[in-house]
């Protein structure tokens, strides 16, 4: 029993490099504990991955509660032309600041970051909520998402903190199920709000569930160590980040829809993207404390990994946001089968994922069952792409869920494979640099797909209900074989990724 008065621990250690991880330098760290640690039994750390996928779950929901209220906001607000930056705003900032949380937690522990994210993205949510105007909202869902993407990145780095590569594996369930709960109940909700009650009413909700979730993370998270290190944020870093990945969104979101490719601002955009970019990888060689380490992606692991991810999400969020568009321009459903049409790819991938999850601590191959998934979903979307004129609701869905049931098998291999392959010290660094590059994958599919949907003249809801089916099946004809292409890739990097022993048993104390 602890006494009234709670006593403050420092403990000095050296790092020492993991075998067959990144070689690093011992550096000595000053972990301070709050209090005497204790031994975290599994209803404790279950406790505390729910606390923190609570706060998971409010950033991906907000992702997509948002869209099908867009109309409604246009009329209350005016500015329509304006309309799609709501969305895009939100997504923009929380892909560009995740490598930022991540050094950020690794300099200051995990407990205050988060804490900060949480604050964050409680404030930006009142903000929309109260938001007079279409300016004021754009800017207040930009501050959402400053909070939202280090929710994201913080939530998986905390289970990797509490769990080791063996006993993590089971804990992708609990992230997968949230993942596939948000995208599904996302649109249904946010489009019940806005007919039924106000559009506000989307954001107001994020704060009685954003309150509790920030009480468990102060409570819970006390009892993992706080990080102290005499590091300095790389400020510089995050600043050439955040510019290259605003440019290219930019770009990517007015090229074709609102202005030609060729007009002096999108190519301007994208040169200044390009530059930003080779300047934050220069950036990153001379730096004494760079954003994210460059050792990391001279792992084998990491890089394949990287690049695996990159390609696979860069098809999975564009092929969830544009299918329904497929079956209502193409088999000319209505709305509502349209967005039922989801539930086989987004079920099958949770379903393949937490098979894949519970299987990794056991399988002495774990790298297999990506083996397995990856190449069907590859001939899945090939299917798709050569068939798509003559196929029907049930031949459609049954290849998407084939697409699904593929891919889920790869997320939490290249999780696992990533976190087990780097020190600890670099953890947070690695895991927000994954989870970066997923996030950066998404944006760019949904705005590459979407400028091909645009050059067919799918972009307007009307232009959809008039489509001529031939064209529209035409413009995802395209569509699907460039899915098909890049999961290929993603299969090729996944392939070249070694395949390294994990480290267990799990750690019974967190010290």
């Amino acid at each position: 029993m602890l006494g009234s008065s709670p006593a403050c621990f420092a403990i000095r250690f050296s790092t020492p490099p993991i075998a067959g991880a990144l070689v690093a330098a011992p550096e000595e760290t000053k972990v301070i504990l709050p209090h005497r640690p204790r031994e975290l039994d599994s209803k404790a750390k279950r406790n505390i991955v729910i606390a923190v996928l609570l706060a998971m779950f409010l950033a991906t929901l907000d992702s997509t509660i948002v869209a099908p209220a867009l109309p409604t906001i246009g009329g209350s607000l005016g500015g329509a032309f304006f309309l799609p930056w709501i969305v895009s705003g939100y997504f923009l900032t929380s892909t560009a600041v995740t490598p930022l949380y991540g050094k950020l937690s690794d300099i200051h522990g995990r407990r205050p970051v988060m804490l900060a994210a949480l604050a964050l993205f409680l404030l930006g949510s009142l903000a929309c909520a109260l938001s007079p105007n279409m300016t004021t909202l754009i800017i207040a869902r930009a501050v959402q998402g400053i909070g939202g993407g280090g929710l994201v990145a913080l939530a998986q780095t905390v289970v990797a903190d509490i769990a080791s590569p063996l006993e993590r594996a089971k804990y992708t369930v609990y992230i997968s199920t949230m993942w596939a709960a948000s995208s599904i109940a996302g649109p249904a909700l946010g489009g019940f709000l806005a007919q039924h009650l106000s559009w506000t009413a989307i954001f107001w909700l994020n704060l009685p569930l954003g309150v509790p979730a920030y009480v468990m993370c102060d409570r819970l998270l006390r009892d993992l160590p706080q990080v102290r290190r005499p590091h300095r944020l790389d400020w510089l870093g995050g600043a050439l980040v955040i510019g290259a990945t605003a440019a290219l969104m930019l770009a990517l979101t007015l090229g074709g829809a609102y202005l030609p490719w060729r007009s002096g601002i999108v190519i301007g955009l994208g040169a200044l993207a390009i530059a930003l970019a080779v300047g934050f990888v220069a950036h990153l060689r001379r730096a004494p404390e760079p954003l994210i380490p460059p050792a990391i992606f001279a792992n084998r692991v990491v890089d394949k990994a990287s690049a695996s991810m990159f390609l696979a999400m860069f098809v999975y969020v564009a092929a969830i946001i544009y299918l329904p568009l497929y079956f209502e321009a193409c088999l000319r459903l209505d709305p509502t089968l349209s967005g039922v049409s989801l539930i086989g790819v987004l079920g099958a991938s949770v379903i393949s994922s937490n098979f894949t999850g519970l299987r990794i601590p056991r399988a002495p191959r774990y790298k297999m069952m990506g083996y397995c998934g990856l190449p069907a979903s590859v001939a899945a979307l090939t299917a798709l792409a050569a068939f798509a004129p003559r196929l029907n609701f049930w031949a459609a869905e049954a290849l998407i869920l084939t697409y699904g049931l593929g891919l889920g098998t790869l997320f939490p291999v290249l999780q696992i494979s990533v976190q087990n392959a780097v020190n600890p010290s670099d953890m947070g660094a690695a895991t927000a640099t994954l989870t970066f590059v997923r996030s950066l994958g998404s944006a760019l599919g949904v705005a590459v797909f979407g400028a091909v949907v645009f050059a067919f003249g799918l972009g307007e809801p009307s232009a959809v209900a008039q489509a001529d089916p031939a064209n529209a099946t035409a413009a995802f004809q395209v569509a699907f074989a460039l899915m098909a292409l890049a999961t290929a890739g993603s299969l090729l990097f996944y392939a070249g990724m070694e395949e390294r022993p994990l480290r267990g048993p799990a750690p019974a104390r967190v010290t």
